[in-house]
């Protein structure tokens, strides 16, 4: 069964008078999301063993499951216990396995919350939780804590009052909008809110962290895009973490959103038994840039509740590193990161490069293994700072260089300039005048 015969036979068998245009229409996709083991069974033409389905009962009681329709379709059951696709989406009983180490919110994300909605840990930047609802409950997210949790999902009073701390703290000048999805919200409720944010001065960068591209698409509309397009500067990080979640579909979306003007980058994690491996990551990196794409953090899978199964170890991910570092194009390759439990923040994790070092001479090896030399300065003197920024006469030019500085004949020629004539140097009757 070909891909394509396998969406239709999904739409068929969820709704009998579905076609073509209802596979495509992402509200459709929402209505229909896989949320019980029957469902599930019924659409793949499988059937779980008892233990199976005791498991999945037992686990969906504390994380439940929800996968659309198109998702489900890239299952390849065949091979279903070490699909990837099968892994990131339904439920395990591993994940009821909670480790002394576990934690229910290990980026104390409500802790760092000065207010509704908003999360402020780095000095000039905020996360701004806009959405509880996913298209998809990915197995490995680090909000389980909030998945499925209807009770407490953000109103427009609550993202309100969080653009409102935005606004009253100038430091701020990069806003993440995240969640849940923030393109599960309409069209026009996501304008209002890129509206609130661009209305600020001191909001230079807006950027959206969504998974629509690769669970659910058709939800990036020709409507959605111009949207976006009113809000520029507007950055988009998704969140790809097998190459086989590129699909067409999900390269028309990109593309949509790349030929919207919108950079575009993608932060993957790195998952045990899904995308542990170094030809697998290069083929994904390499994917993602073919798409305009460019990879951005490959993340060490976060101590929440129920993902030990998924963790690897750090070792692992410097494994991946090297083989993408020197063997492909250089931003293809990720940084990868720890997001430090207690809320420290992303720490960038690299292989060593630096051997050794002396005075003036460092010591490195590159992706070969090759080893060199780097001489240094024998002798370098730093320009002098008295550390008075106020009173500086150094190169502490912050702002933008005027590009309008016109000479000679061109002055009489712009309109920006009010010159109306060019009198020599030395001219006698200029210097009666004086």
């Amino acid at each position: 069964m070909t891909f394509t015969d396998t969406q239709e036979h999904i739409a068929q068998a969820i709704e009998t008078t579905a076609c073509q245009s209802n596979w495509r229409d992402w509200r459709w996709q929402m209505r229909h999301c896989i949320r019980d083991a029957e469902t599930f069974q019924r659409l793949l033409g499988i059937r779980l063993d008892k233990e199976g389905l005791e498991a999945f009962t037992n686990t969906t009681r504390r994380f439940p499951m929800s996968i659309t329709p198109y998702y489900l379709s890239l299952i390849n059951v065949d091979e279903l216990t070490t699909d990837p696709i099968f892994r990131q989406s339904f439920p395990s009983a591993q994940e009821l396995e909670i480790l002394s180490s576990d934690m229910s919110d290990p980026l104390h994300e409500d802790r760092d919350s000065p207010a509704p909605c908003v999360t402020h840990r780095y000095p000039d930047r905020v996360l701004l939780l806009v959405s509880n609802t996913c298209a998809m409950y990915c197995r490995h997210c680090t909000r389980k804590r909030r998945v499925g949790d209807r009770d407490s999902i953000p109103d427009r009073k609550a993202i309100s009052q969080g653009i409102d701390y935005i606004r009253r703290t100038p430091q701020i000048r990069d806003v993440l909008l995240s969640g849940g999805d923030p393109f599960l919200l309409s069209d026009e409720y996501l304008d209002w809110i890129l509206g609130e944010l661009r209305s600020i001065d001191h909001v230079e960068v807006i950027r959206i962290g969504t998974r629509t591209p690769v669970v659910l698409p058709y939800r990036i509309t020709n409507s959605l895009v111009a949207v976006l397009r009113k809000h520029h500067p507007l950055w988009i990080n998704t969140h790809f973490n097998h190459p086989k979640e590129l699909t067409a579909s999900a390269r028309q979306a990109l593309a949509k959103l790349a030929n919207a003007g919108i950079p575009l980058g993608n932060q993957s994690v790195l998952l045990a038994g899904v995308n542990d491996c170094p030809r697998i990551m290069r083929a994904l990196v390499q994917k993602l840039v073919a798409n305009r794409v460019r990879p951005y953090y490959l993340y060490q899978c976060d101590l929440s509740e129920g993902l030990s199964h998924f963790r690897t170890p750090v070792g692992k991910g410097i494994e991946i590193l090297e083989s993408l570092i020197g063997h492909t194009s250089g931003f293809c390759v990720p940084t990868y990161v720890i997001d430090a439990p207690g809320g420290g923040g992303k720490i960038p994790i690299m292989p060593n490069y630096l051997i050794s070092w002396s005075t003036n001479k460092v010591v490195l090896r590159n992706y070969e293994g090759v080893i060199t030399t780097y001489r240094e300065p024998d002798s370098y003197e730093p320009t002098f700072c008295d550390r008075n920024c106020a009173s500086c006469d150094l190169h502490l030019e912050l702002d933008d260089a005027d590009e309008c500085k016109s000479l000679g004949v061109e002055k009489l020629l712009a309109d920006s300039e009010a010159t109306i004539s060019l009198v020599p140097r030395g001219n006698e009757r200029h210097q009666r005048r004086d």
